[in-house]
């Protein structure tokens, strides 16, 4: 399908790339999404509506940046995703951009918890306590030591 992005332009987005989040994510219109890279070497995606053209939030690996985070989900939480073994999820944080990149920060109280085999996401309170929804991103390391990581789940690249 293609979208007509406000960031990007006009994308394809693969079937086997869109995402379901039946319950939405907090704040945001629409239950079908899709990561867009925005560059090849770039350690962030935008977590793309594939409903809405003008919907999209910056995500990226949190352990790209804190090496010793944790993330602990609710029996429920694991169950409303399928979970049936951890090594099924794959784990992104929102990141909350600035002009500044000194200011960027991190949503490391909520990760956005997917399903990669089934496509299913939910952005969850994370059990683990003490984290905050914007933890300075850059506290441990610098953006040019961050290495691209590849996502479990498929990535359309954007035009451009």
């Amino acid at each position: 399908m293609q979208i007509a992005s406000t960031r990007f332009g006009t994308i394809e987005i693969r079937d086997d790339a869109v995402l379901e989040f039946p319950d939405g994510l907090p704040g945001l219109r629409g239950e079908r999404w899709a990561f867009v890279a925005g560059s090849d070497d770039s350690p962030f995606f935008w977590l793309h509506s594939v409903e809405h053209p003008d919907v999209a939030v910056p995500v990226t690996s949190p352990w790209l940046f804190i090496s010793d985070y944790e993330v602990r989900v609710s029996e429920d939480e694991a169950r409303r995703l399928d979970l049936n073994d951890p090594s099924d999820a794959y784990i992104v944080c929102v990141v909350r951009a600035t002009e500044n990149i000194a200011d960027f920060t991190i949503n490391l109280a909520g990760p956005v918890i997917i399903n990669a085999g089934a496509r299913v996401g939910r952005q969850v309170l994370n059990d683990v306590g003490g984290y905050s929804v914007r933890h300075p991103l850059f506290s441990e390391v610098e953006l040019n030591e961050v290495q691209p990581t590849r996502s479990a789940v498929p990535v359309t690249a954007a035009a451009g």
